[in-house]
C-alpha cells in the first residue's frame, strides 16, 4: 500500500496535461517539461486544461504509481504563487485540500515548526 506523507516533495506542473498520457507519457512531461527525475520518489501532479482531472504519478520502490481522479462538477484549485519556474512546489496539506475542494485563499495557518525555513 502507498501512501503520501509530508515527508515527500510534491511538483505541480504549471502546464495543463494531455489527460491520456500513462506512465510514460507523464515520467516524459517530468523530465522534459519539468527537468526532474521521475525516479526520484518526489510526487508530481499534473492537471488538465480545464481542471476537472488530475494524475499523480510517482515512483516506488519497484514501479510508478499513478494516482487520479475526475471531478463530475467543479474545479481544482490552483495555489496562487508569484515564483517563476515550471512547477510550483506544495505541501502534502495543500495538495490535500486541493484534492478535496477546499478554497486555499480562505485558509489561515497557524504558527509551525518546519526544518529548513527561517523562524518567523
Amino acid at each position: 500500500m502507498m501512501g503520501f506523507t509530508s515527508a515527500q516533495c510534491y511538483y505541480l506542473s504549471r502546464e495543463p496535461a494531455d489527460m491520456r498520457k500513462s506512465y510514460d507519457g507523464l515520467s516524459g512531461l517530468v523530465r522534459q517539461g519539468l527537468g526532474r527525475d521521475p525516479l526520484s520518489g518526489e510526487v508530481f501532479i499534473f492537471l488538465n486544461r480545464r481542471r476537472t482531472m488530475i494524475k499523480i504519478l510517482v515512483w516506488g520502490r519497484s514501479g510508478f504509481v499513478i494516482w487520479s481522479k475526475r471531478l463530475e462538477r467543479g474545479t481544482f484549485e490552483l495555489p496562487l504563487r508569484q515564483e517563476a519556474g515550471l512547477s510550483v512546489a506544495l505541501a502534502w496539506e495543500e495538495l490535500v485540500m486541493i484534492l478535496e475542494g477546499v478554497s486555499l485563499g480562505s485558509v489561515q495557518r497557524r504558527k509551525r515548526y518546519s526544518r529548513g525555513k527561517a523562524a518567523a
